[in-house]
């Protein structure tokens, strides 16, 4: 674009040398052309390639917290088996430790094995309800899909242009800030709530040690669940921040839009293209009936009907074949060359016109005036 700055007050030959400046538009356009939201089917496409709007956020925090929880009402079977399983594995040391100072090596290996099957059973709980809370959240989050597309090995992310690009983005800024924050948070909630219980851990020493297992019990599980109370707003923030970002990240620019729809519905060029071709081979199959009507009714002009009645078949008479405008003129021609008698019916021509479809048979009301039609050309043929 040119912009001319002149000035009626300058001589022509200064009026000619008027100064020109250059503006390129683009500079004002906007550098993302997506301005449109995401379509049902890229949604379903995008999530079909495991891209959904989650955040794991969620389900670790309410892992934690399912974990604490679940802490707190079995932490008195939890010691009572720990302790167990300390008794066990002590009164069996003589079973591999010889007098002589030789080794049973089998008799070690069968308490070792013991002693993890009891680890396990004690963890067992704690595993279940991390692994069944963590589903769940998945599943509250963006329903159950599966697929192993995001498992297969895409060489593009090994592109170093692209890591930078992630590197330095504002997903990894909020990552950062995210990351900061639960430090931050945590060290503080860590930090006064040993505070608070200085007093009690300093006595440790001075108490049985069932009772030390209780009151370190109720330090963790008091932190703990102060730790995954105050991961939840965190994930809570990253959960909102995770459907703003997913939803942008998906959106579509017209182009792409209307491509979609290209391949999805057809181009509308090309299904106008199928119905003018389907229109046109409709009107050559009804062109080709109208030497078997009996009778075509007109208006005269801008209507033409062609019926045909068999006797034998006991059925009402049919239209073969209407047109309005060139079409009506081109069946009247058509008759004229097939010796089909032409009547000249307004009202009539009208109401076959826009009420009987072609292979249709004429509505009862009409069966008057058509009679009336077919007698008087039964007539002129002498029928």
């Amino acid at each position: 674009m040119r912009i001319c700055i002149d000035n009626t007050n300058r001589t022509k030959q200064q009026e000619a040398e008027s100064l020109y400046i250059e503006i390129n538009l683009q500079f004002f356009a906007g550098g993302d052309d997506k301005t449109e939201p995401a379509t049902p089917k890229k949604l379903e496409d995008a999530r079909k390639e495991g891209q959904v709007s989650k955040s794991r956020e969620v389900g670790m925090g309410l892992s934690l917290l399912g974990l604490f929880v679940a802490l707190k009402f079995y932490i008195g079977t939890l010691g009572e088996r720990f302790v167990g399983t300390f008794q066990s594995i002590y009164t069996r040391i003589p079973e591999f430790v010889g007098t002589e100072g030789t080794h049973d090596s089998g008799a070690f290996l069968m308490l070792l094995k013991d002693c993890i099957v009891d680890m396990l059973i004690m963890m067992a709980p704690f595993l279940l309800v991390g692994v069944v809370i963590a589903f769940v959240a998945d599943v509250v989050q963006v329903k159950w899909k599966f697929t192993t597309k995001p498992l297969m090995p895409k060489f593009d992310k090994m592109n170093p242009i692209k890591g930078m690009k992630k590197i330095i983005s504002a997903q990894s800024v909020f990552e950062l800030l995210k990351a900061v924050l639960k430090v931050f948070f945590l060290s503080y909630l860590a930090i006064s709530t040993v505070k608070d219980k200085l007093l009690l851990i300093y006595g440790l020493y001075d108490i049985t040690l069932m009772s030390a297992l209780g009151a370190v019990g109720e330090v963790i599980i008091d932190l703990g669940i102060k730790i995954s109370a105050w991961y939840m707003v965190i994930a809570a923030v990253d959960f909102v921040y995770q459907k703003m970002k997913f939803k942008k990240d998906m959106r579509m620019s017209k182009q792409e839009v209307k491509d979609e729809y290209k391949n999805a519905e057809g181009d509308p060029k090309v299904k106008s293209q199928q119905k003018q071709r389907m229109r046109q081979a409709s009107q050559r199959r009804m062109m080709q009936s109208i030497p078997t009507a009996d009778v075509v009714i007109t208006n005269p002009t801008h209507f033409a009907v062609a019926l045909k009645y068999d006797a034998d078949s006991g059925r009402a008479p049919i239209v073969v074949a209407k047109g309005e405008d060139f079409l009506a003129k081109r069946i009247k021609e058509i008759a004229k060359e097939n010796k089909v008698e032409i009547v000249e019916n307004k009202p009539l021509a009208r109401m076959l016109y826009h009420n009987v479809d072609l292979g249709e048979e004429i509505p009862p009301e009409l069966y008057q005036a058509v009679a009336e039609v077919l007698a008087f050309v039964y007539g002129l043929k002498n029928k």
